[in-house]
């Protein structure tokens, strides 16, 4: 099983330096002890309740796009402290891969006041993605109930179809905007049309054309 080595301290006081020194070792004997194969060993000297710390999101990238199993720790307040240290939790536990704890001697084992947080954390994310589908289906009839026609406005339909497409398709967002749609209901449409843009992005790109044709109209002048 390929896993991947977290070490933290809080300071970087000569004592806690031995300390991170200490954790590495114990935790490369706890993977070797259970055989598994260790990728990847990150140290930091960082506080637990900072979310921006250059070890745990070089841990997050890791685990997203590697084939990691499991995470070891010393035990799960290396990773964070309070609220950080359940977000912490929820990233990592929401990619299938496993926490192991010197504290446990093996697989992490959480308190069910975290238990219970991370469950509501989930109903939660849950929840947000069905809205998140309702808006944009209900974007989507908006647009054809005012006439959009995906299948006859979008060029080279079934070509370059789905989310493999990049460039925001910025003649549509005018047809849609023209329509009377906001730059949200937009935004949902296009990601029912399997275009990945947020508000912002499709806003920007809504300015930038109008801006560059007002440009392109006064040189004509």
């Amino acid at each position: 099983m390929d896993v991947v080595i977290y070490c933290r301290v809080s300071t970087d006081k000569e004592e806690q330096a031995t300390s991170l020194v200490r954790q590495e070792e114990e935790l490369l004997q706890l993977a070797k002890d259970k055989g598994f194969r260790v990728c990847h060993i990150i140290k930091e000297q960082a506080s637990g309740f900072d979310l921006e710390r250059d070890g745990l999101l070089e841990l997050l990238e890791v685990i997203k796009e590697k084939h990691i199993s499991a995470v070891l720790i010393q035990d799960e307040t290396r990773l964070g402290r309070g609220n950080a240290k359940i977000a912490i939790l929820h990233c990592i536990l929401r990619e299938n891969v496993k926490l192991y704890s010197i504290s446990h001697s093996g697989e992490l084992l959480l308190s069910d006041a975290d238990s219970m947080v991370l469950q509501i954390v989930s109903l939660v994310e849950e929840y947000q993605r069905k809205i998140h589908n309702i808006k944009i289906k209900r974007g989507m009839n908006r647009a054809i109930e005012k006439g959009y026609n995906p299948a006859e406005n979008l060029k080279n339909q079934g070509v370059h179809s789905g989310r493999s497409r990049l460039e925001v398709p910025v003649e549509e967002v005018v047809k849609l905007k023209q329509n009377g749609l906001t730059f949200s209901e937009i935004a949902s449409t296009l990601r029912g049309l399997g275009y990945e843009f947020s508000k912002a992005t499709v806003h920007r790109r809504y300015k930038e054309y109008m801006e560059e044709n007002e440009v392109a109209s006064m040189e004509d002048e």
